[in-house]
């Protein structure tokens, strides 16, 4: 399933999908959220990593949630893994006939076991979506559409390289706002509806507000009364950064 995401286009088989978002691409987007929240999980309980804040905020969260609380936690709208999808630098010098920037390496985020195919299976997804379907990069991956084109240029044997020589690369979507992750992980453990739906809201206006700022768009003036970078009830975002009526793709939660 990992590597079947075409956009097959099949909005009825569940009506809370966009038209033009597939359903493969949305069950293989479920599928990699597992496995972030398996492997946050498992960096939360290595006795020898140092924790990150993220991890002191929400790792034991992360370890206790259930089967079922983990398939509601995956279900959101977006990748809950980054890989620095919005760098251009980054896939500027991935490209096969650039050698890799100077750039000092990030300390690595994961150093458990099994990072290293889980980045190859996440850089595997974008580079697919890259090439397929941009407009479902932006909006699963914060993928704009510069580094996207550089993305769909690289070869999949350079994007098995890429995961094998920089698994430092994968990190938590969102590392500095432990917040927004406690607010999703309680939510899904809870399982309640209106919760994860205001918990995806949040996620997705970050994704907006990260695309505006690549893109050099300044930010529409809120509504009187509406909190700053906050989206109408009932709105999300669209591929481009506009709102859209559409309800998430998924809900598997208890109304």
């Amino acid at each position: 399933m990992l590597l079947q995401c075409g956009m097959d286009g099949d909005a009825g088989r569940d009506g809370a999908r966009g038209a033009w978002l597939g359903a493969a691409a949305l069950d293989t987007l479920a599928e990699l959220n597992e496995m972030a929240l398996a492997l946050l999980a498992e960096q939360a309980a290595s006795a020898g990593s140092e924790p990150r804040p993220l991890l002191r905020e929400v790792g034991a969260l992360c370890r206790t949630l259930d089967g079922e609380a983990r398939r509601r936690a995956a279900a959101a709208p977006y990748l809950l893994l980054d890989a620095g999808f919005a760098d251009r630098e980054r896939w500027r010098h991935g490209a096969p006939q650039v050698a890799d920037s100077g750039r000092a390496p990030s300390p690595a985020f994961f150093t458990v076991p099994g990072t290293v195919e889980v980045a190859r299976l996440c850089l595997t997804y974008a580079w697919h979506l890259a090439r397929a379907e941009s407009a479902a990069a932006r909006l699963l991956l914060g993928m704009p559409p510069g580094c996207a084109a550089l993305i769909a240029e690289l070869s999949l044997r350079r994007i098995d390289g890429l995961a094998e020589r920089h698994p430092e690369w994968l990190r938590p979507r969102w590392p500095a706002q432990p917040q927004l992750w406690r607010e999703l992980l309680l939510a899904a453990a809870a399982g309640e509806a209106r919760a994860l739906s205001r918990a995806h809201l949040h996620g997705l206006t970050m994704l907006a507000a990260e695309a505006r700022r690549v893109a050099g768009v300044a930010p529409a003036a809120p509504a009187p009364g509406q909190a700053v970078g906050a989206p109408e009830r009932g709105q999300l975002t669209s591929p481009a950064g506009t709102m859209s009526t559409a309800p998430s793709p998924r809900s598997p939660a208890r109304p």
